[in-house]
């Protein structure tokens, strides 16, 4: 309670209602499976388009399984993607699962550099001869396998005066937009650089890139600029290797041809066939750089696990090995790039230093200016062996802090759908494998208690043997669909049978958005279909549908449609899906909307308020038209007082409140009963 002390007036708000409930997404769909690229430890991030899907987890192509990559097998993930956002699905997470050819994922990226292919599927390559850095892709995947491409260029002359503090006529050198650390090429309108003892003197010939005019230019904190000739060039008369402007023999004017100038540095990312995955630029040349004391240098933005790494497409590591660092400096990194098959091209000639090389390094600059490019492209990626149960099942190891499989989505709260597309292929010939997976989502969906788990039935199942995978499955946190659907492939450009379960996911999301939870999702339209992989007839589906065994069918006049919402339960009082997703819905949302009403006091007040939240929330719910009964009464009844609790539940701190609603069914079998009338009777 608030205290009144001292005299006055004092305004206070309070609340005169009841707290509400809002109803929860029932929407949101999570998949698992294997893809071409993209996280598998990481915590998946929620996608709402099929372009995102791909962003992150590559395009549609094939999957190679097997040691040698020769088991091709359709990208079920990215067709169920496809699948579920053309039938109306709107936010998607994603569970990548992989089976590295060798050993257990994850790997460390830093590892040993080894022979192509590579056993933990990362796209990999030694860039360099003596001075080496490694690019290293950082998902697995044969889709890892990118382009990266450097571009080195000179930027703007950053070299300005100041006027004689004095009034003379004298112009005091001075630089703008320059940071600390970095790499610059100094160059003067005279014919040569000659400089006193102590200052920079040029080579005496333009043998490589280290006879280049680079250098680092450093700031000391009382803000004065050096240059150190660590970089470039190497040779400096009096042995000294740091000097300042007013070393310089030649004064160094602004408007005159004198230049100091960065070298920057751009980076971007491709796949194989050239579509852009992202670009870099301003990066530093020098990589030891830092901005305000943090360092951001090239290896340090592209890392294994730095700040703002995590989702880049690649980790650039320093050496060709663990704690090895054979990238000092920005005349290391050029070499390195320069060392490529398609490098930087740079063409530095053995020329004395005369006029002639002077023409030669005018050259050179001038190639510097226009961006000189050089690309890397990584080998070795694959997407390793077939996953199975352990890697759908995955692990949650806290000491690393990552997650893998279903374990992934435990921690996302508001994914009301899950399913596995393409875990049942090839279940013939690993039907313990795929029986596994299957229970492996039941029991995930029962776990998290306010999903569903879609099941797939099997390629090529006929209604025998779907009856059979049936008849061992039993729960009212699932439904099955039979058969297949067929579809046009945009890849492969042929007709294709999928799973059922991206078809259905979306459906799911729109009867909910277009309707709402509580209406059965069936009789709706497949809208990416153009046929199925078994025809299903009236009487095959009069064999099915008693046993929960949702179809899919095409009806002349009215197209291809999903007919049928049971679950896969024994339990009449859960036999419909719209049944477990409606409650699913109800008690999620009344979970979350009465979170509030913890360690509150436990007394009549506090019980008035439940009856009368909950109670709003399930009368707008019956004004919606999702419970039967022509009046609230009739629909519904919460308790919560002494008929609810003993005096042994207040004593351990419990409050228990009862509520029961009177849902819809759907109407599965419509009647009308018909007979002959004659106009002389009455009625």
């Amino acid at each position: 309670m608030p205290e009144y002390l001292a005299p006055g007036v004092f305004v206070e708000e309070v609340s005169f209602r009841s707290k509400s409930i809002e109803g929860v997404s029932t929407t949101t769909t999570g998949f698992i499976g294997p893809c071409r690229y993209g996280p598998v430890t990481e915590e998946p991030d929620i996608l709402t388009s099929l372009t995102e899907f791909e962003r992150r987890h590559g395009d549609g192509n094939l999957l190679g399984f097997g040691n040698d990559g020769s088991t091709t097998a359709t990208n079920y993930l990215w067709q169920a993607a496809r699948s579920f956002f053309e039938e109306g699905g709107k936010r998607l997470y994603v569970s990548r699962v992989f089976r590295p050819r060798s050993g257990a994922y994850p790997t460390d990226l830093a590892a040993t550099f080894g022979a192509a292919p590579y056993a933990d599927g990362h796209g990999r390559l030694l860039v360099g001869t003596s001075d080496q850095f490694r690019i290293v892709a950082r998902y697995p995947g044969a889709f890892g396998n990118l382009q990266v491409r450097f571009t080195v260029k000179l930027g703007a002359n950053v070299l300005g005066a100041l006027p004689d503090p004095g009034g003379g006529p004298t112009l005091t050198p001075t630089l703008a937009n320059l940071a600390d650390g970095d790499v610059v090429w100094i160059s003067t309108a005279a014919a040569a650089l000659n400089a006193p003892a102590g200052g920079p003197n040029p080579p005496a010939a333009v043998r490589a890139i280290a006879d280049l005019p680079l250098y680092v230019a450093r700031k000391s904190v009382s803000g004065v600029w050096s240059f150190t000739a660590g970089v470039a060039p190497a040779g400096v008369p009096g042995g000294t290797t740091t000097f300042s402007l007013a070393d310089f023999a030649l004064t160094l004017t602004p408007g005159t041809g004198d230049s100091i100038r960065p070298v920057g540095l751009s980076l971007e990312v491709l796949t194989a066939e050239g579509q852009s995955l992202g670009a870099w630029s301003g990066l530093p040349l020098e990589p030891a750089h830092k901005t305000a004391g943090v360092p951001d240098g090239l290896f340090d933005l592209f890392s294994v696990s730095g700040p703002g790494s995590a989702g880049l497409p690649i980790v650039l590591l320093n050496g060709s090995a663990p704690a090895t660092n054979l990238i000092d400096n920005g005349s290391d990194l050029l070499k390195a790039l320069d060392a490529l098959s398609t490098g930087l091209d740079l063409k530095i000639t053995q020329i004395e230093w005369d006029d002639a090389a002077q023409t030669e390094l005018a050259a050179l600059r001038k190639k510097f200016e226009r961006g000189l490019t050089a690309t890397a492209w990584l080998a070795g990626g694959n997407d390793g062996l077939l996953p199975g149960r352990t890697e759908y099942e995955g692990r949650a190891d806290p000491t690393q802090d990552y997650t893998t499989g279903f374990k992934q989505f435990e921690s996302l709260e508001d994914i009301s759908i899950v399913a596995a597309p393409g875990s049942t292929w090839r279940a013939s010939s690993r039907p313990e494998d795929v029986a596994a997976i299957t229970n492996l989502l039941i029991a995930h969906a029962e776990k998290m208690r306010y999903r569903i788990a879609v099941l797939d039935s099997h390629e090529g199942q006929k209604i025998a043997d779907v009856r059979k995978l049936k008849a061992k499955l039993d729960s009212k946190y699932a439904a099955l669909y039979y058969p297949w659907v067929t579809v046009f492939d945009p890849v492969t450009r042929q007709p294709l049978n999928l799973p059922p379960s991206g078809f259905v996911a979306g459906i799911y999301a729109r009867n909910d958005t277009e309707r709402a939870v509580y209406k059965a999702p069936a009789n709706e339209v497949v809208r990416g279909a153009i046929g199925f992989e078994t025809p299903i007839n009236t009487a095959q589906q009069e064999v099915l549908n008693p046993e929960g065994i949702n179809c899919f069918r095409f009806f002349e006049g009215r197209g291809n449609r999903l007919w049928g919402a049971r679950t896969i339960s024994s339990d009449p009082e859960w036999k419909y899906v719209n049944l477990r997703r409606y409650f699913a819905y109800l008690e999620r949302s009344i979970d979350k909307g009465t979170q509030w009403a913890v360690f509150e006091p436990n007394g009549e007040a506090l019980w008035a308020n439940v009856r009368a939240t909950v109670r709003d929330f399930l009368v707008n719910e019956w004004a919606n038209g999702a419970l039967l009964g022509d009046k609230p009464e009739k629909a519904f009844f919460v308790r919560c007082d002494r008929s609810t609790m003993t005096q042994n539940d207040l004593d351990n701190g419990r409050l228990v409140c009862l509520v029961g609603v009177a849902p819809l069914r759907p109407a599965e079998f419509v009647i009308f009963r018909i007979g002959q009338w004659t106009a002389d009777q009455k009625s």
